[in-house]
């Protein structure tokens, strides 16, 4: 069943949890990326060949279990995932420096709810004439994960139970930037194996992630499966390592919102999706095509729930801080990249960097532009939204589709004509179409299906689960076992 979340509803959440754990936040109490508050965290080692090792027992460990032992274990992450949620959370808001710690609370408990157990593991078989054969979806081995810095230690839970209950063992070599975030959700997944019965280090991670560690891991032989969530950058370097690999790549979805659309649900839907978790999931809203004879109502909609209009001349100002010149070392070709200061800010820290002072109740800026402006062309994760006015429906796939750039992520309408629904859905091929809701019930999130975050589009294999972790063997019986 669907949990319709307002964000009165999350913060109510955020506050029960917070209720029952110390005040103190993680920042203040200490820590790094191999203890937290004190206690050493497990499953943490110096050296990526050592951590590869201890994931290869922890392979064999949960190879050795039955299903039903295996369910413990992810029941057990399960139940510590709500109870730490908003450990997490803070965590990640203080050593990143982005999102909210509301929505990153939120988003664990998410993951604890929805992401698919070992009921995804099913068995099939088929029989003729010629007797019965039997395929069934078998473990990789070790798998090799690359977790961002976007959403760290929620991507460490969610591929942690997917790829166990698979039957795998999982190491990480995690974001530069959310290394504390990141292991402390390794050693979550570990004291609950623990506690279940299961090994005490069944998932591992190195104290210092680097492009050498990544290295080793996508050479090193026990590695038979690699999953990547990240930039465009580490997915290429991923699918380049000449294993099975999973990529989840960026993204840079559209909104199209035409005249029989529910306008002013559409302005809240919008902008709730925008600005959760300051934008950072990829499958978020990154700009708006609307049609011109509903423009004004829509933008009006939009400043009634928590956003904050700049003019062209601020948006010109913005753009020269949140995007910045990065000159490439070999070809010396320099291009437009996000500042890395301004990724996941909240929008009143944005809005200060020019000079406009707001309350914490602006969640999101909006602003009118035309379709080259780099607002439209870059993917931000940040809550600033261009607004595109266009014609007709023609013209809004048109641009949305160029938009999205081909990277068949995300996409996102707001209509009640069937067949504007239909044209856009076909002409985008995006991995996800949310239609009249924010765009984070794309991910179960106050809509219907199962929790992921790592969205594998360039690989193909979608909204991962358990099963995208498998590989399917084949057993056979001649001229057997057929009772018909």
């Amino acid at each position: 069943m669907a949990i319709n979340w307002t964000e009165a509803q999350i913060e109510e959440v955020v506050a029960s949890i917070l209720k029952n754990l110390a005040s103190e936040t993680p920042a203040a109490k200490g820590w790094d990326s191999t203890q937290y508050n004190g206690r050493k965290l497990i499953g943490i080692y110096e050296d990526m060949n050592d951590a590869i090792d201890a994931a290869t027992a922890g392979y064999k460990a949960v190879r050795a279990m039955r299903l039903e032992e295996r369910e413990k274990v992810i029941a057990k992450i399960r139940e510590l995932c709500r109870a730490e949620a908003s450990i997490m959370a803070e965590l990640g808001v203080a050593e990143t420096k982005m999102g909210k710690v509301a929505h990153k609370t939120a988003k664990h408990c998410l993951v604890a709810d929805k992401t698919p157990g070992t009921a995804d593991i099913v068995a099939q078989a088929k029989t003729g004439d010629y007797g019965l054969t039997l395929t069934e979806m078998a473990p990789f081995g070790v798998v090799g994960s690359i977790t961002p810095s976007t959403n760290p230690s929620e991507t460490v839970i969610c591929n942690s139970i997917g790829m166990i209950a698979a039957g795998n063992g999982v190491v990480f070599n995690p974001h530069p930037n959310a290394i504390a975030t990141s292991n402390y959700a390794v050693d979550l997944v570990n004291r609950a194996s623990a506690a279940a019965g299961g090994p005490k280090v069944l998932v591992a991670s190195v104290v210092k992630p680097t492009l050498d560690t990544a290295q080793v891991m996508y050479k090193h032989p026990n590695i038979r499966l690699l999953v990547c969530t990240g930039g465009p950058g580490v997915v290429r370097s991923v699918l380049s390592s000449g294993k099975k690999a999973i990529g989840a790549g960026a993204g840079n979805p559209p909104v199209i919102v035409d005249d029989t659309a529910d306008i002013q649900k559409a302005g809240k839907d919008i902008i709730d999706g925008c600005s959760f978790d300051n934008n950072l999931p990829c499958i978020a809203e990154k700009e708006v095509f609307v049609f011109r004879n509903v423009a004004d109502e829509l933008i009006s909609a939009m400043l009634q729930n928590g956003a904050y209009k700049i003019n062209a001349q601020q948006a010109a100002k913005l753009a020269e801080i949140v995007l910045v010149d990065v000159k490439n070392p070999k070809t010396g070709i320099v291009k437009k990249t996000v500042s890395r200061d301004c990724v996941g800010r909240d929008a009143k820290v944005l809005l200060a960097k020019i000079g406009v002072n707001v309350g914490d109740d602006v969640r999101c800026i909006i602003c009118e532009t035309d379709f080259e402006h780099p607002f439209v062309q870059h993917e931000l994760m940040m809550p600033i939204l261009p607004i595109v006015r266009v014609d007709d429906i023609d013209q809004a796939i048109d641009l949305a589709v160029k938009a999205e750039h081909g990277n068949r992520h995300t996409a996102h309408m707001h209509s009640k004509n069937i067949d504007h629904l239909t044209r856009f859905a076909r002409a985008v091929e995006t991995t996800i179409f949310v239609k009249n809701a924010p765009s984070y019930a794309g991910i179960g999130f106050g809509g219907e299906g199962h929790t992921t975050f790592t969205i594998a589009g360039p690989t193909g294999e979608g909204l991962t689960s358990a099963r995208s972790f498998t590989r399917y063997r084949r057993c056979v019986m001649s001229d057997s076992f057929r009772i018909i």
